[in-house]
């Protein structure tokens, strides 16, 4: 793989010659690519995760959930549950206290189950056999109910609650909806259901406290959030609950429900002894989180040399059987619907439903991802109705900093879009080695997967899209960090999860950039640390860097103040770098060790990022703290007589602001194009009537290392955002959000069929003979 950015690069230029392989010109900080702490632990599987847990009197929990998407329960009997030896609790919705936090997702389900998988009793034993028949011998009486699972019909179908079905309707108005385009291109899109699928099941430990109060030991990504939603749910003060973070074994967003961080506390308040719980993957699968399932309709308006005129949309949003977060998801999907394109009439509406299906959250990208497929889509089939290049029809339309999104929000930030496309288009294409003997095994399908190789049909696709980074629309994003110097080594504190991001890397880089010391150990996050926000959309990066930043300058400053005063200058005549304080005469030359032996030193300190709005009832605001944008070239194979699609090469360019670390932001966007190739070709979480039809990792089909393509680094553009720290941008949510997009447009470009649904089945790329 190509190396993204040469650290050393003057900004706005893509990236140099050098490979990620080779030596960076700095040992550590900001700009170097270090080897992560937990790198080595990882690769050897000696890293400790919430299922390795233990403590001493281990109690065991299991869950009985229901085997129903929609059903009212008439009666509930434990009584078999108690009378097996070694059951030490059973709970039901009516053990629980009256939870304080308004929400419309209960922890165990009273009177009506949702959906498949709804927690309705709980179980504590001496053995996890024992829990799970336990959970298993409860007798449920359901009266079941019609489901409804098809969001269309949630208009006007049966109310799941009692504020009915509509979760939330967005609309977004701008310009004049009388203007008609010289060229009119409608288009349907649907986008299916995907899965986080993370590594490890959910898993957690819980530990009764002598104060009333309960531990959890979690692998969260909001260990505050968390601990406040379980602590309202328990009837408890926040300070009686403590969240421990574990290690997180994969997460793309928010990684524990309500539920099970609940009823995992309560079964070891109940039986006062340590309650450990893991989740099976089928129950995995049927309680977190998905991508919400959308059906997208869009009509583009053009003139007669492709620029956009008019765009109309309306954005149907599966939300699953509670709110969560559809509100927001929905916000991006609805201000991202025409994509980084100028367009000054927009007309969209957008809807976010409760269905019987399984519960919709963040995943990467969330909402602009399903937008992205659908506004790409449209961009083809107007370059093909106008005779213009998909490259040549994104160029005449891009949107730039200063242009404004159809929320009427101006784009501050740098919005290089069209210098993204033209890094892509300069990459040579890769060669075509199915002339050459011996590449069986690179026809889709792989070796005798294939018919005939004359009808393996090449295809070359354009995307490009955009990402929001931070809350949108109010959220007050904040996060605190404490540096903590003494002797030759610092401590960083902060509650910011490392969900694999790398934010624990990029703590030890900042200090050691501010501070000149190398030896930096980031402490481990719990909820006794002050708040830091959840691991989701970015943040981390800007907010909790910020954090980190301003801490280490506040200790950077009382570490020099006195030696500046000793030589009778200012502090800002002084600079650290490469382990040693200068003077700008070079009078002086001390180590930083020699200048911190003896002291110890400490700062604490906040970030918190320029607010946002709500959109308004036409869809108006500055809902957004900054964007991240992406351009991307994709290279498939289509066996058009079996629809087999193997993605050959996904070629990225992407704005970054600034690399702090270039190796992880290649791996970061590896990700991100992994996980957009799963949903173009593989991943869709199917349900038939509100039952799941393939909840294990063996129905559920995730891309291998062998379906996922190399992956190339046109350029990453460093073009500083001011109000940023460090004038970076996240990097992750970008490629997850375009590489679907982009797969789509190739395999339309070698099948030359319209590709309207994601992922693509074997069926949609058939081309039939005559």
């Amino acid at each position: 793989m190509s190396a993204p950015t040469d650290p050393t690069a003057a900004t706005g230029t893509p990236a140099g010659a050098a490979t990620a392989a080779e030596p960076t010109e700095r040992p550590f900080g900001l700009g170097s690519s270090p080897l992560r702490t937990d790198a080595l632990p990882k690769a050897l599987g000696i890293y400790p995760y919430a299922a390795d847990l233990w403590a001493e009197g281990l109690l065991w929990g299991a869950v009985l959930r229901s085997p129903h998407p929609h059903a009212r329960i008439v009666s509930v009997d434990t009584s078999a549950a108690l009378a097996i030896p070694g059951v030490h609790a059973v709970l039901t919705a009516a053990d629980l206290p009256a939870p304080t936090l308004p929400s419309d997702r209960p922890v165990l389900a009273a009177e009506v189950v949702r959906h498949q998988g709804e927690p309705v009793a709980a179980v504590a034993a001496d053995h996890p056999d024992t829990a799970r028949l336990a959970a298993a011998s409860i007798a449920v009486e359901y009266q079941l109910l019609d489901a409804l699972t098809d969001p269309e019909q949630a208009f006007h179908g049966p109310a799941l609650h009692p504020d009915g079905n509509l979760l939330r309707h967005l609309p977004l108005r701008t310009g004049d909806p009388e203007v008609v385009g010289e060229v009119v291109v409608e288009g349907l899109y649907q986008v299916g259901r995907q899965d986080p699928a993370p590594i490890g099941a959910e898993a957690g430990l819980a530990v009764p406290r002598p104060d009333g109060g309960v531990e959890l030991h979690l692998s969260s990504t909001d260990p505050h959030g968390d601990r406040e939603r379980t602590a309202a749910c328990l009837g408890l003060e926040p300070d009686r609950v403590r969240l421990v973070v574990t290690g997180v074994p994969g997460a793309t967003a928010d990684r524990e429900d309500r539920s099970f961080q609940t009823t995992l506390a309560l079964l070891a308040l109940r039986t006062g002894r340590p309650v450990k719980m893991t989740l099976t993957r089928e129950e995995s699968f049927q309680t977190h989180a998905a991508r919400h399932p959308a059906l997208l309709r869009y009509r583009h308006h053009a003139d007669a040399q492709g620029r956009l005129v008019k765009v109309e949309a309306q954005i149907l949003l599966d939300g699953g059987a509670y709110a969560d977060v559809s509100a927001e998801v929905l916000a991006a999907a609805t201000a991202f619907s025409v994509g980084p394109y100028v367009c000054p009439n927009v007309f969209v509406d957008a809807w976010a439903v409760r269905t019987n299906n399984p519960p919709a959250g963040r995943l990467r990208g969330e909402g602009s991802l399903q937008s992205c497929f659908a506004h790409e889509s449209q961009l083809d089939l107007l370059a093909a109705r106008l005779g213009l290049t998909p490259l040549e029809i994104r160029r005449r339309n891009v949107l730039a900093t200063g242009d404004a999104l159809p929320t009427g929000q101006a784009v501050t930030c740098p919005a290089p879009v069209a210098a993204l496309l033209d890094a892509v288009a300069e990459v040579p294409l890769p060669a075509l080695p199915l002339d050459e003997p011996d590449t069986e095994w690179l026809l889709p399908g792989g070796p005798g997967g294939a018919g005939d190789p004359s009808a393996v049909r090449r295809g070359i696709g354009y995307a490009v899209g955009m990402a929001h980074m931070l809350g949108a629309e109010g959220t007050d994003e904040v996060s605190t960090a404490t540096v903590r110097v003494s002797g030759d080594h610092a401590t960083v504190i902060c509650a910011a999860v490392d969900a694999g991001q790398g934010f624990a890397t990029l703590a030890r880089q900042i200090v050691q950039s501010v501070l000149g010391v190398s030896e930096v150990y980031v402490a481990p996050a719990d909820s006794d640390q002050s708040i830091a926000g959840p691991s989701a959309r970015g943040r981390h990066t800007w907010v909790s860097g910020g954090a980190v930043e301003k801490a280490a300058l506040m200790v950077r400053h009382q570490l020099l103040a006195p030696i500046a005063a000793d030589f009778g200058m200012s502090v800002e005549l002084l600079s650290i770098a490469d382990g040693k304080i200068t003077s700008y005469d070079g009078v002086l030359g001390m180590p930083v060790t020699e200048a911190l032996e003896g002291k110890e030193l400490w700062a604490t300190a906040q970030c918190r990022p320029h607010p946002t709005e709500p959109l308004d009832e036409n869809g108006q605001g500055d809902a957004f703290v900054s964007i991240a944008f992406c351009a991307m070239r994709a290279v498939v194979d289509v066996d058009i007589e079996l629809g087999a699609v193997r993605v050959v090469d996904v070629t990225v360019a992407q704005d970054v602001g600034r690399a702090l670390n270039p190796g992880q932001i290649e791996d970061r966007i590896e990700a991100g194009v992994a996980q957009g190739v799963g949903l173009a070709l593989l991943e869709d979480l199917r349900s038939t009537g509100g039952l799941l039809v393939n909840p294990s990792l063996t129905g559920y089909r995730l891309p291998t290392a062998l379906d996922t393509p190399e992956v190339r680094i046109a350029a990453l553009l460093e073009e500083r955002d001011v109000v940023a720290t460090f004038g970076a941008k996240a990097v992750s949510a970008a490629p997850a959000v375009v590489a679907p997009a982009a797969v789509a447009a190739a395999v339309r470009a070698a099948t030359n069929l319209p590709i309207g649904r994601l992922p693509i089945l074997p069926e949609d790329a058939v081309v039939l003979a005559g």
